[in-house]
């Protein structure tokens, strides 16, 4: 088995965003002590900021982070997919596209599916190995240029 998602993934997942919004809850809260404390009133007039940070925070992971699964393993024809505690195989028969993102953190490839799973649903998302050069960003992904082989070499193998 050839593993293909990144090992970060958790941390982008599950960390980062405890740590963004453990952040604005303390910064949150002794602000706001600070504040009483002092009889300062004024002080929380800046008290909104915090909340459309975690607003905006949230929709930001929600749209770039939430939707990656945990892992992805290459085993033969097959995907094994694990997400949440639960494991998933997909036939590479069964992908109909790979997208992969350029330019953008943490970078993605996208699995269009055509049975949707009833697990992973539709799509597949997840963060490949690799790409730690800066000019990594401008050039196509290994794994997904691997995988659009794969599936072709596939395809084309099949009978009509």
């Amino acid at each position: 088995m050839q593993r293909l998602s990144s090992r970060s993934t958790y941390f982008f997942k599950r960390v980062f965003p405890a740590f963004w919004f453990g952040f604005l809850a303390l910064w949150t809260v002794v602000w706001a002590g600070s504040a009483l404390v002092t009889h300062d009133m004024k002080m929380l007039a800046i008290l909104p900021g915090p909340l459309i940070m975690t607003l905006f925070g949230y929709a930001l992971f929600k749209w770039l982070l939430f939707g990656l699964v945990d892992e992805v393993w290459l085993e033969g024809d097959h995907l094994l997919v694990r997400n949440k505690g639960e494991q998933s195989r997909v036939a590479l028969a069964n992908v109909i596209n790979v997208n992969a993102s350029v330019m953008i953190s943490p970078p993605r490839i996208t699995l269009s599916l055509r049975q949707e799973s009833p697990v992973l649903g539709k799509d597949i998302s997840f963060m490949p190995i690799g790409r730690t050069s800066l000019l990594a960003a401008f050039k196509p992904s290994p794994i997904a240029s691997e995988l659009i082989q794969r599936i072709d070499t596939l395809r084309h193998r099949r009978p009509a």
